[in-house]
């Protein structure tokens, strides 16, 4: 499969698949919206499960008071299924990083491997909020 065009960041999701046991992996907006996606992965079903794993997140962030405090930051939501995890991370301002994986995958060897491509990213994963027609922010 060929990145297109509009994915330039798709590469560097492409370096976070080389550990064993992961499968696809996108960066998208807080809104939903597909960021980037990784070569395993077409552009229709990442704008999909771009949408999916926005709403996992918010989900997860509205349970923070679970935890101790409503303000406390969500960073990481980690989903599992009989055939593998989903991994949804905080990627900076307004953009988080998903990556899928089998069964088998080391868990904590993924979690840091995400972790230190947020770090390496840095500003590049910052999703500023959308301006609407007439320049109101969304």
């Amino acid at each position: 499969m060929t990145q297109d065009a509009n994915n330039k960041l798709g590469w560097m999701l492409d370096d976070a698949l080389k550990m064993p046991e992961t499968r696809h992996a996108i960066l998208l907006s807080a809104d939903g919206l597909l960021m980037a996606y990784s070569e395993r992965i077409n552009r229709d079903d990442a704008e999909r499960h771009a949408a999916g794993m926005s709403g996992l997140q918010s989900l997860a962030r509205s349970s923070a008071e679970f935890c101790g405090d409503a303000r406390t930051p969500w960073r990481q939501t980690v989903t599992e299924f009989d055939d593998g995890y989903a991994f949804l991370v905080a990627a900076g301002p307004g953009a988080y990083l998903a990556v899928s994986t089998t069964e088998r995958v080391d868990m904590e060897a993924i979690s840091f491997r995400l972790q230190e491509l947020v770090q390496r990213l840095g500003k590049e994963l910052t999703a500023p909020p959308r301006q609407t027609p007439g320049g109101i922010t969304a």
